[in-house]
């Protein structure tokens, strides 16, 4: 399909800068059988229903984007794929100041030698540390990835819990899981009580999230590939609900995408521990998700290609528009949508 099919106009004044306070007041817009309903986050279990299984992306995010040095040019980067222990793929600014075996410092205890140069600014840096060595020296020298539209990507400290779900658990993603957000233990609470079942997988989100759709159409865009973990506990309990009945409602598009990569052509969910580079658009045939909580994504994204592929892309639109006129907050930080399955 062609890229323009996907674009409309949204001021950037529509963008959040900042998340709804507490989480689970944001506004929900549903997209159901019936017309569009506007709603609040906290009305979410009211629309669940006794067996339904929602799946969750425990990944947490690290504070992915560094600042460093080779010699005297500075150097930024923002990690976005782990391969190794101490080995990243990353996207570098300025990535023409880099060669491969040129060592970029970013602290006293801090460094990377240059391992490769890709496309688009793609780098793979190898570190001076290791595994949870790494890791921690992330957290004390790195800032939060925010995204580009927001506040510039202009993170300060308010956004370490902000740009973080309460379920987050598993560290490695460079970008957050963003319909996640909305959720506090009080609505997780009132999921259970409403005799949901809750699951979670884990999909280290990368930076290609944010990159921009370059091409006239959807067949030549390449999607960066993502690790994903399916636990055999998760597929049973996700396979067992839907044998009994119940809807799975994915929580997030991440989530989706793994759910689908992660299942046969039959729908049956099964262990998953590997990359994932799929890329959703009209025309898909989905084979396990029924129902999709997401927040309101920008034009010509690959995200709103994919819950055009949802939900339909001329309903999609309609619902979009609304939302513009209702005054909803779109992107990471703004408010989301419950969009059901179109048949």
């Amino acid at each position: 399909m062609k890229v323009d099919d996907f674009d409309f106009d949204l001021p950037r004044d529509f963008i959040a800068e900042r998340p709804a306070q507490p989480r689970d007041s944001a506004r929900m817009l549903h997209l159901g059988a019936g017309p569009l309903a506007d709603l609040g986050v906290r009305d979410l279990p009211g629309l669940l229903r006794a067996g339904d299984v929602m799946v969750f992306n425990d990944t947490s995010v690290i504070p992915a984007r560094l600042v460093g040095k080779r010699g005297e040019a500075g150097i930024e980067v923002t990690l976005h794929q782990r391969t190794l222990p101490d080995t990243w793929k990353v996207f570098a600014r300025p990535a023409k100041k880099l060669r491969p075996g040129d060592c970029v410092h970013f602290a006293s205890d801090l460094s990377a030698q240059v391992v490769e140069k890709g496309e688009a600014g793609e780098v793979t840096l190898r570190f001076n540390q290791t595994g949870e060595a790494l890791l921690a020296a992330i957290e004390r020298h790195g800032r939060m990835p925010l995204p580009p539209y927001i506040r510039k990507g202009e993170a300060d400290d308010r956004d370490r819990a902000d740009y973080q779900t309460v379920f987050a658990a598993s560290k490695g993603a460079v970008a957050a899981p963003t319909a996640g957000l909305h959720f506090t233990p009080e609505l997780l609470a009132a999921i259970d009580a409403r005799g949901v079942q809750r699951v979670t997988v884990t999909l280290h989100v990368g930076a290609g999230t944010f990159l921009p759709v370059k091409v006239d159409d959807t067949d030549d865009h390449r999607m960066h590939e993502e690790i994903g973990i399916v636990s055999a506990e998760a597929a049973a309990t996700v396979n067992a609900a839907r044998a009994r009945g119940g809807r799975v409602v994915a929580v997030g598009t991440t989530a989706l995408r793994l759910l689908e990569s992660a299942s046969d052509s039959l729908g049956t969910l099964g262990p998953f521990d590997r990359p994932t580079d799929i890329f959703i658009t009209p025309g898909y045939r989905f084979r396990l998700v029924d129902v999709l909580l997401t927040n309101f994504h920008l034009p010509r994204s690959t995200l709103f290609m994919l819950v055009s592929a949802f939900s339909g892309l001329e309903r999609m639109r309609a619902a979009y528009d609304h939302a513009k006129a209702a005054g909803y907050r779109f992107y990471s930080y703004g408010d989301c949508c419950l969009l059901e399955r179109n048949a």
